[in-house]
Formats: C-alpha cells, structure tokens, sequence
C-alpha cells in the first residue's frame, strides 16, 4: 500500500479539485467525517450539503470510526484497536474487534 498525500485545488470556475503527483482530478465521490456525536439530522444535513457541492456521498462516518478504519488498513494482526475521540468537548471511544 502506497500512501500519497493530497492537495485541494482550485480551479478557474471555482470547483476544488484533488492535485497528486502532478496531475489534477475532479472530486466526485467521498467520505465524510463527522464528529462522534453527530445525531442522524446532523448527519442527513451533511450528506445533503456535500450533495448540493456536486458531491456524492458514498458514506457519513464518525472521526473515531475512519481512525480505526485507516489504522486496520495496514494491519494483518488479530487485535482490538481503542480509538480515543476527544471532538467537542464529549468523551467518545470507538472498538474494533
């Protein structure tokens, strides 16, 4: 697995587009985080903004949720992951078995 860093860029219209290793690309699907105690109005009204930016929303996962996701990415070892999530002032815990 390769990771690669991404930059947002704007183009001459105003669309954000995503630049690696020197080329451009449109954002068309995405994953968005929100913070853990995002309530499903709170989470409906996100996918819904990223719909009227011409985005499609593929998934609306809490930040504690796409850590633990991206720590497993590379992991081949049976073991429980605790994720901390400190967001807005709550105490939250994600576990991935």
């Amino acid at each position: 697995m390769q990771t690669v860093s991404f930059k947002i860029v704007r183009t001459s219209n105003g669309d954000s587009w995503v630049e690696a290793h020197d080329k451009i690309s449109p954002v068309k699907n995405t994953v968005v985080t929100v913070s853990a105690y995002f309530n499903d109005l709170q989470r409906q009204a996100t996918k819904d903004t990223g719909q009227i930016a011409g985005l499609n929303v593929l998934r609306v996962v809490s930040k504690p949720t796409a850590a633990a996701f991206a720590y497993d990415l590379q992991k081949t070892n049976d073991k429980i992951i605790a994720v901390y999530d400190l967001d807005g002032g709550t105490f939250d815990i994600f576990i991935q078995f």
